[in-house]
């Protein structure tokens, strides 16, 4: 069994990894096709709807998975099947009444993001309440899907969950592109169709999920009937009782999953009139663009893996906590913060360094780009943070503490942002997000240090060994950037491009080369490094 769940592990982390891939590469030809106005026409669309959605199933494919999980290995498979078709109604019924919701308030979201004394020639409130309308039709499915999902996953079955991930992504892109491009370069539609026809792609590639999920329960139906067949019939838990549990296990993760798209809606509603106070009100819709689109996909990148792979610790931790294992517990926190600033702090000076040729090769060359990713990469660090100590106040029983610091960050951030952007501009809102984390940070570890007699001393004096292997690195990679910049231009893509692949690749042989000569390596992953050695026939 623990093989099996091994594997399955695995696959779904390869389908979310390929899933994230795709959904980072297709800016560079959606760029391409739609430029600055449609990106950020995109954006005020899909940060209300990922609000929506994150809200109506964050956390429902665990929830169910865990749910289901615990009942299976009680023998009691009725129970996790009584919650599967009730819940298809269920969601079916939350998805519609969403979906009318996003649609009926479609133009006040416009107007709370354009606003009338900012509108102009670009974007209108017409068009912004267009896009989100067409987008609003995914609410309808995307909740079904989550929960079927969570119920081939509770049977530790991950295969239908990764391969459903990578078609709705792939179904998705290609509509996205495929549609863009018709309507606006073939058919000479206008940008607001054009961009309308890309939201919906969501709801297509939605479609696409079920189908293959649907493909799934039909080959498989006769061997999870046959589980009922060996149902003790020893427990009849209500309707009532069932989703209480489901809620208890969902609720942190809408906090943790809502977060981003909160700070990034709370841009979307004062950017522009900041802009627009300060008469800056003809850069705030290319501004707005690369703030919240363009610079806050390439910021993701480092949080992404590195958060997924400290992740995995959690259980672990829960597991040292509820044992109430001191020595464990510490030992696991301590893995927990260094893998996450292992992995993190070196992207993000990297991705600092090279902020030109990384914004040219997605987009183009273009100053404010540069300024923005340069500033916002180091963001990511905290944003990473947040998702793990978040997760870690689950694994210590103490998430209620999640609302409070996600409010707190929230609050920081509304109170700040408008001011921050009338004296620094787009910056002031990377700035504002930075404060509005820090705050909501340093709420989760106070709690964590409370809770669970953490002391951090230990982790702090090897995240000041991890900052100085970092800085070390960043100091090389720029002096190989600055070199290269006077043989290749960065402002052309395959410039880029090359410039990017051979600066990487020697900040990551220096910082790689301080790790194992420190041995640092070898204490954060043990095993997995001897291994590693071993293949490479490198001394252990």
């Amino acid at each position: 069994m623990s093989s099996k769940l091994l594997r399955g592990t695995f696959i779904l982390t390869l389908g979310t990894i390929l899933s994230k891939v795709l959904g980072l590469f297709y800016v560079i030809p959606f760029y391409a096709i739609v430029g600055d106005q449609g990106t950020a026409l995109y954006q005020y669309s899909y940060v209300p709807y990922t609000i929506f959605i994150s809200i109506a199933t964050a956390g429902v494919p665990l929830a169910v998975s865990k749910f289901i999980s615990k009942y299976n290995a009680l023998e009691e498979y009725a129970v996790g099947r009584k919650l599967f078709k009730s819940g298809i109604l269920i969601m079916l019924a939350s998805g519609i009444i969403s979906f009318l919701i996003m649609y009926i308030t479609a133009p006040g979201l416009a107007a709370m993001s354009i606003g009338s004394e900012t509108k102009d020639a670009k974007i209108s409130i017409e068009d912004v309440t267009t896009v989100i309308r067409a987008v609003s039709f995914a609410l309808i499915v995307v909740p079904v899907m989550s929960l079927v999902r969570g119920f081939f996953q509770g049977h530790q079955s991950m295969g239908p969950s990764a391969v459903s991930q990578v078609v709705e992504q792939l179904v998705r892109i290609i509509f996205v592109l495929g549609g863009a491009f018709v309507v606006y370069k073939v058919m000479d539609g206008s940008l607001v169709s054009a961009v309308s026809v890309a939201t919906f792609a969501a709801f297509i590639g939605a479609l696409g999920s079920l189908a293959i999920l649907g493909w799934y329960w039909y080959k498989r139906k006769s061997n999870l009937d046959k589980l009922l067949t060996e149902d003790k019939r020893t427990m009849d838990i209500s309707l009532k009782e069932i989703y209480k549990e489901i809620l208890l296990y969902a609720a942190p993760f809408v906090f943790v999953g809502v977060a981003n798209p909160l700070f990034q809606f709370i841009d979307q509603v004062t950017f522009s009139r900041a802009m627009a106070s300060v008469g800056l009100k003809d850069q705030a819709t290319a501004a707005f663009s690369v703030l919240n689109f363009q610079t806050h996909k390439l910021v993701i990148i480092p949080v992404s893996l590195a958060t997924a792979f400290s992740l995995t610790l959690v259980p672990s931790i829960t597991k040292s906590f509820v044992e109430n294992d001191r020595r464990s517990l510490n030992q696991q926190l301590d893995q927990t913060f260094q893998v996450l600033m292992y992995l993190t702090v070196p992207a993000v000076v990297g991705l600092s360094i090279l902020a030109e040729p990384a914004f040219t090769v997605f987009y183009e060359n273009k100053e404010l780009g540069t300024e923005i990713l340069r500033a916002y990469a180091p963001v990511a660090i905290l944003f990473a943070l947040f998702s793990v100590t978040a997760a870690i106040l689950q694994g210590i029983n103490e998430q209620r503490f999640t609302v409070l610091s996600l409010l707190t960050g929230l609050l920081v951030k509304l109170s700040l942002n408008i001011p921050l952007i009338q004296h620094f501009e787009t910056e002031g809102a990377v700035l504002a997000t930075a404060l509005g984390y820090t705050a909501a940070i340093l709420i989760n570890l106070f709690v964590i240090k409370y809770f669970a007699r953490y002391p951090f001393k230990f982790v702090a004096r090897r995240i000041v060994l991890i900052l100085i292997f970092s800085a070390v690195m960043g100091a090389g990679t720029l002096a190989a950037y600055e070199g290269l910049s006077e043989l290749i231009s960065p402002a052309s893509k395959p410039g880029s491009i090359l410039i990017i692949v051979i600066c990487a690749l020697f900040g990551a042989a220096i910082y790689a080369y301080l790790s194992f000569r420190s041995r640092l390596v070898d204490l954060l992953f043990g095993d997995k490094v001897d291994k590693i050695k071993r293949k490479l026939r490198l001394p252990i």
